[in-house]
């Protein structure tokens, strides 16, 4: 058995859908998550910039934290650097792209899928490559939605603006009669209601969190790195950005447990 703390990052607020998931499944494990709003949006940027930002968190966390697992909670990061950190660090590693399609796989009548994330994760081809791997007989439809991160790092979850955004950039998976449509970013869940106004109530939203939660608990039965020591679980939030800003809108989303919020400290390394 293990006390030291599950750690785990976004480029900012996404990340907290599967905090949420994580602190109501396994609710006597300790939580480090960096939020790395000082640098948001991650979709947009090259992918060896992503690489790098992912590279230092993940290695604050293990040096600086102590933690015994590192849950890359952001897609864009997942898809730019999940391998590279599984083969540098000495803890495992758990991403969110794998999870997600493992559910939409399962989740799929028609055979049809769609995927939306970023800029960056839908072009890097994370999902393609995921689906591929699971030899699933399914067409699949990718497509970035550029403006959605922003939307909910202000706070705008529900509001004309990002409806009618949400109409133009969800057009080409409605087009091709998905009935299964993956949330390929950790903030769009956020969205959700809002993404199933435009796509329709019979198309089934999957968000990765829970999936990634469950697969968080998985591993931690199987190597016996769960927490010894019952009790009251300790969850520290960090932000390279505004922590005042972090702890309003972070608290909303996320809930109680999110009460107080620290300055990031990591060095480059």
């Amino acid at each position: 058995m293990d006390d030291r703390p599950i750690g785990m990052f976004d480029s900012g607020f996404g990340g907290l859908t599967v905090a949420r998931a994580l602190i109501d499944l396994l609710p006597d494990e300790d939580l480090v998550y960096i939020g790395d709003t000082g640098r948001y949006p991650y979709g947009p940027r090259p992918l060896d910039e992503v690489r790098h930002f992912a590279r230092q968190i993940a290695g604050a966390l293990v040096d600086d934290h102590g933690v015994k697992m590192v849950v890359v909670a952001c897609n864009t990061a997942s898809a730019a650097a999940l391998d590279l950190l599984r083969f540098e660090l000495e803890v495992p590693v758990v991403g969110v792209i794998e999870p997600g399609v493992r559910a939409a796989v399962q989740a799929t009548r028609n055979r049809r899928i769609g995927v939306i994330g970023t800029v960056g994760t839908i072009s890097s081809g994370a999902y393609q490559r995921a689906v591929r791997s699971h030899r699933a007989q399914v067409e699949l439809t990718c497509s970035a939605c550029p403006g959605f991160v922003e939307f909910v790092e202000r706070g705008e979850t529900d509001s004309e603006q990002v409806h009618v955004l949400a109409e133009r950039l969800l057009h080409p998976v409605k087009e091709a009669g998905v009935d299964t449509l993956l949330l390929g970013c950790t903030h769009y869940p956020f969205l959700a209601r809002t993404i199933g106004d435009v796509m329709g109530r019979r198309v089934v939203l999957v968000s990765s969190a829970d999936e990634t939660a469950f697969e968080v608990r998985s591993i931690l039965e199987d190597t016996g790195l769960g927490r010894r020591s019952a009790g009251k679980a300790n969850h520290r939030f960090i932000s390279s950005g505004d922590v005042d800003l972090f702890r309003q809108l972070g608290r909303r989303l996320l809930g109680p447990e999110l009460d107080r919020v620290e300055p990031a400290t990591w060095t480059d390394r």
